[in-house]
């Protein structure tokens, strides 16, 4: 009952709170641009803190549909999948909650002021270059505010226009299909308008039925089988189109950039299954659209500017006709608007300096009862400075910020007035070995969502915002050979110390299903994350790839002493999870294998058998044949995915999967 619960605020109101009950817890561009055939990258300072990066043919070869999936490649990260391929999908870094992980799209940060976080079910890896994550913030000073506000940020690039030489456009279309009646075609149009400005036209369907067979086997307490079953998930349909549009052009010491973003779609929400009981009641609509664009000039050789602005407008409809439950039928929208400005200067050659101002505007709307129509007015303020003096690196960051809401009726929070420092350093004892010691700390903090100060009937006015403070040592290192059979090599380790409080939870208030959002949760987070790769050359045709990922955590809620459940571990938190990718190339074969493990977790507070569940692991595995011909450049790929056909819940009720199949086709001219 409590899980039916959740997951009817989860699209009911898209709060997440169901998550919030079982958790207490270039010239210098910052990215690679191509227009021209000229190539422009990051300055010496980017990597204070390496990133995860999944980029190129990597990426590319990579099983999954969305940028939920090629997450679960990066250590560090908990994915919460309700499984099939248009299940809600959200991710939150090293335990400490989706909404402290910063989402930017190009460089502009995607948000969501209803519940403060982003499906990235919604964002396809079809029309992607590169996905990196950060831990504390990315490693660049020249940047916006934004950029320093969240305890760690997923930056997701999508593709530019480039050509051939001497050719003005470029198309590129796949057809794909596979199991779950998937049918999933999409097109890429580039052209070159002219020497300094060009266009890019990216679209895509997705349409399934999102059935598939699970097996659902319960255990109780004293060992006996409760439930044994055999099905097939129902209501997991999806219809879903995503167009993009954009416009790239350069100028003379400078670059510029409009992109259109629209994504629409109506999916069917497979309940949780309890007791051996199916729900299949709910269904949901989103709209999310936005244009947004970017200004880059440099005045001179130590002065820069980046200007960006974003409108962005979101729509949900959600329904629930599940005759064992309450009828729901509400709608929600939501206006951004978002304007930045980031100044850079450079003081000498290994000092620089940076200022941004950042504004938000947000307002939402929904038809029920009682709703108090909230506005919030967001300014945010960085300093920044990044100092290179021989083998140290020192990035220092301070960001305020001042929010204020509005609301028709009822009580209105105070405004918040906050300042959050903080430091990165990184040393390189051995530069001609390539080994890198580094070092950061990070208090940051996020402000209460609509949902957890408006929800009817559980907001709470009065909350305060949640802190998180950051420690992180760690070391790396790499090295590249030229003409030997190993090309390369690179192993890092960071060990982190991450304390949240203040933790915003959803607590039951007395009556069966009324709930209010309180400041109760204390965590602590004690971590180490593990990286390791490799690329071997056997012959001048060969490339082999191998990548393996470790995380270990130990993620506790000590909120209040007289809990049964004091000093456990976090729900759904695994102790031991890592994940593998081996690559090989050749002749225009590619062969890709990964491998993702999950151990151990607890699916409620109290660490007790009763909650226990136990660990799951997938292989997946793809081949794909690249050649040409007179009609253009052709690629056929085939896909396996949960090889082994494991049984398995990432949240406990929403099976995943069995054994799936997709095969695709692309042709480029």
């Amino acid at each position: 009952m409590r899980t039916s619960l959740c997951r009817k605020i989860q699209y009911g109101f898209l709060g997440g709170f169901c998550v919030c009950a079982h958790t207490v817890g270039q010239s210098r561009l910052d990215s690679v641009q191509q227009l021209k055939e000229i190539i422009v990258t990051a300055p010496a300072f980017k990597e204070v803190i390496p990133s995860q990066i999944l980029s190129g043919k990597e990426l590319e070869n990579l099983n999954g549909h969305s940028v939920a999936d090629a997450l679960r490649y990066f250590s560090g990260i908990q994915l919460k999948d309700y499984g099939g391929v248009g299940g809600l999908k959200t991710v939150n870094i090293r335990s400490m909650g989706t909404n402290h992980l910063g989402v930017f799209y190009d460089g502009i940060e995607l948000s969501n002021a209803q519940n403060g976080q982003v499906d990235l079910g919604m964002y396809s890896l079809e029309n992607m270059d590169e996905i990196s994550l950060y831990n504390g913030q990315k490693s660049e000073i020249f940047q916006s505010a934004k950029d320093f506000g969240a305890a760690g940020t997923l930056y997701l690039r999508s593709r530019r226009p480039r050509f051939d030489n001497g050719k003005n456009t470029h198309l590129r279309a796949t057809a794909k299909a596979g199991s779950f009646d998937v049918i999933n075609p999409s097109l890429l149009f580039e052209h070159r308008i002219s020497g300094n400005i060009s266009a890019s036209f990216s679209a895509e369907w997705l349409n399934g039925s999102g059935k598939y067979k699970f097996r659902y086997r319960r255990v109780n307490p004293a060992g006996d089988i409760a439930y044994d079953t055999t099905a097939v998930r129902e209501n997991g349909d999806i219809n879903a189109t995503r167009m993009e549009t954009g416009l790239y052009g350069t100028i003379n010491n400078g670059t510029w950039n409009v992109k259109l973003y629209s994504y629409n779609s109506e999916r069917g929400i497979p309940g949780a299954i309890v007791n051996n009981v199916w729900r299949r009641g709910e269904r949901v609509w989103d709209t999310n659209s936005f244009l947004q664009g970017s200004f880059v000039n440099e005045f001179s050789s130590r002065f820069k500017m980046r200007i960006n602005t974003k409108y962005a407008f979101y729509r949900t409809h959600y329904v629930n006709n599940d005759d064992k439950l309450i009828h729901v039928d509400n709608l929600y929208k939501q206006r951004e608007l978002y304007f930045s400005s980031a100044y850079l200067y450079s003081l000498s050659k290994h000092w620089e300096t940076s200022f941004a101002y950042d504004m938000q505007w947000n307002k939402m709307h929904a038809e029920m009862y009682g709703f108090v129509y909230p506005e919030r007015f967001t300014h945010l303020l960085s300093v920044a400075t990044a100092l290179h003096v021989r083998k140290i690196k020192v990035q220092a960051s301070l960001l305020g910020i001042w929010v204020k809401d509005h609301v028709r009726t009822g009580p209105i929070p105070p405004s918040r007035r906050i300042l959050t420092p903080a430091i990165f350093m990184s040393y390189q004892p051995l530069e001609k070995y390539g080994l890198n010691i580094r070092a950061f700390y990070k208090r940051i903090f996020r402000m209460p969502t609509f949902n957890d100060l408006y929800y009817a009937d559980m907001g709470n006015s009065k909350l305060n915002p949640e802190y998180v403070t950051q420690y992180n040592i760690g070391l790396m290192y790499g090295k590249e050979w030229k003409n030997a059979f190993i090309r390369n090599f690179r192993i890092q380790t960071d060990g982190y110390y991450n304390q949240v409080k203040d933790k915003i939870i959803a607590y039951p208030k007395g009556q069966q299903f009324r709930w209010t959002m309180l400041n109760l949760g204390n965590v602590e987070i004690k971590g180490i994350d593990m990286q390791a790769e490799t690329t071997v050359s056997p012959s001048r045709q060969w490339d082999i790839t191998a990548k393996i990922q470790y995380t270990w955590q130990k993620a506790q809620d000590f909120t209040d002493p007289s809990d049964t459940y004091y000093g456990h571990q976090i729900p759904y938190i695994p102790r031991h999870s890592g994940s593998a990718i081996l690559q090989a190339a050749y002749n225009g074969w590619n062969l890709n294998y990964s491998f993702i493990y999950v151990g151990e977790r607890y699916n409620q507070q109290e660490n007790i058998r009763y909650n226990y569940t136990q660990p799951w692991y997938t292989s997946d595995v793809s081949i794909a044949k690249s050649f040409k011909t007179k009609f253009g450049k052709w690629k056929a790929a085939l896909e396996v995915n949960n090889l082994l056909s494991q049984d398995y819940d990432v949240i406990l009720n929403y099976p995943m999967p069995k054994r799936n199949y997709r095969i695709s086709l692309t042709v480029e001219l």
